[in-house]
């Protein structure tokens, strides 16, 4: 099985929701892993709103590269433009990047907690969407 990694800056929301999803649909194709350039802690609001689509993140834990078993990584996906500007160096495997808006930062003017989880939820959908496509994102990469 080929490895695949999801990297974003705290490895606590869009990260981790990549990793879920590609757990639930290429978790026979991929070993799956996610990491952050730095370490936040896990987001309650991304752990509600995957659990609402019956993805269990709560389990996960927020790390960095270097907190990763040592793995030889065939793929790495950026979802975030500061992961995409600081990413660490792989020697192997490919870098690509999917970018996907940071719901934190959306929502810090958020006071409705509705709207809240209603921009969440967009972003997992799409980062669903985009997980879904795997294969065609690879390509013959």
């Amino acid at each position: 099985m080929k490895n695949i990694m999801f990297l974003c800056t705290g490895n606590s929301c869009r990260s981790q929701m990549a990793e879920g999803f590609c757990r639930k649909y290429w978790g026979e194709v991929f070993n799956v892993y996610s990491a952050g350039t730095q370490k936040h802690g896990m987001n309650v609001r991304a752990m509600k709103v995957m659990e609402e689509v019956g993805v269990d993140i709560s389990s996960h834990h927020s790390k960095t590269v270097e907190e990763l078993p040592d793995v030889k990584f065939d793929y790495v996906i950026t979802v975030c433009d500061a992961a995409k500007e600081t990413c660490p160096y792989f020697p192997s495997g490919t870098i690509i990047h999917v970018g996907f808006q940071d719901p934190p930062a959306l929502t810090k003017d958020i006071k409705d907690e509705g709207e809240v989880l209603n921009v969440y939820r967009r972003v997992r959908d799409e980062i669903e969407a985009s997980i879904k496509k795997l294969p065609q994102i690879l390509g013959n990469k």
